[in-house]
């Protein structure tokens, strides 16, 4: 039988990125764990990672057995806060990752409402930007994710995660006052001779932008590449291109010489969700509870859109 711990140097190996990284982190030396690791391949008789000069790949074995060694991971942290629950210890710390833009938008309110009904819990936050995390729920390394999805984008497919959708946050053409094709609800055929600021190939916001205009058969200009929202609004507001940006995101933005406007033929948003195991412990559900009513607070328009929870798998 495989043994737990060692399990757990190549889950921390893996999400490291290489073993000196994931050798401070479980407080050990790189040879010492470099020998854990060894020690592994030996059990299981094949070649787990390939080490290099950068850091370390895993080979199509170690890959399948992260898979599996996350989900120990993660059920023994389970089986640990379930008997502690039962001799009345309930959980003091909840480690939670969200992507960047969810920092402005949900989480100021979330965790101080949070902080003021569970005053015993200590909170953890780590920027986590999508499709990322996943794979630290599966270990119990993250108790609560916060991700979204771009039209155009698949969502990953993870068994054993739950994900529920909290947010329907629609995107809007944004432009600089005064602009000749944004006095009424404009299409992206109307704008397809602007200059566009946007993320760069293969970032979600520029793969959502991509899909629409392809749909249509025009091809936009993407002048200025940036995945920052508010760069890209401080670049409208000097008078620079156009960009897609988030209902949410404007609805905390400072107010800033620029105006926006739905798109007209298409309704394009990005899903925010929540993803966590499916027995979370406590305060999981308080959490999430509290980042559905700040969703709802944040969005005034289409709470008809908001999802059921789903199940993964």
């Amino acid at each position: 039988m495989l043994d737990a711990h060692r399990l757990r140097v190549l889950v921390e190996i893996a999400h490291a990125g290489s073993i000196t990284a994931a050798a401070e982190r479980l407080s050990f030396t790189p040879p010492a764990l470099s020998q854990q690791l060894t020690k592994l391949e030996r059990e299981v008789g094949v070649l787990l990672v390939e080490r290099g000069r950068t850091g370390v790949r895993l080979t199509e074995a170690g890959r399948v057995l992260l898979e599996h060694g996350e989900r120990v991971l993660g059920e023994l942290r389970d089986a640990e806060a379930a008997v502690r629950a039962l001799v009345g210890e309930p959980p003091d710390r909840l480690s939670l990752g969200a992507f960047a833009s969810a920092g402005k938008v949900l989480l100021p309110r979330t965790l101080a409402v949070f902080g003021h009904e569970h005053p015993h819990v200590r909170l953890s936050l780590s920027d986590i930007e999508p499709p990322g995390g996943y794979d630290l729920v599966t270990s119990g390394e993250l108790d609560l994710l916060v991700t979204h999805r771009y039209p155009g984008v698949p969502l990953p497919r993870d068994t054993g995660l739950h994900r529920e959708r909290i947010l329907v946050d629609p995107l809007l053409v944004v432009a600089p006052q005064g602009h000749p094709n944004i006095d009424d609800e404009p299409s992206l055929a109307d704008l397809a001779e602007q200059e566009w600021i946007c993320g760069a190939p293969g970032i979600h916001n520029r793969i959502s932008l991509d899909t629409a205009a392809a749909a249509i058969g025009v091809q936009l200009n993407v002048a200025y590449e940036t995945r920052d929202y508010e760069v890209a609004l401080a670049l409208i507001e000097a008078g620079v291109g156009v960009a897609l940006v988030p209902r949410s995101i404007l609805g905390v933005a400072r107010r800033g010489a620029w105006v926006s406007r739905p798109l007209r033929g298409t309704h394009l948003a990005r899903e925010i969700y929540v993803v966590h195991r499916r027995r979370p412990p406590e305060p999981v559900p308080a959490m999430v509870a509290i980042l559905r009513r700040t969703a709802r607070e944040a969005s005034t328009h289409h709470r008809d859109d908001l999802s059921e929870p789903v199940n993964l798998g």
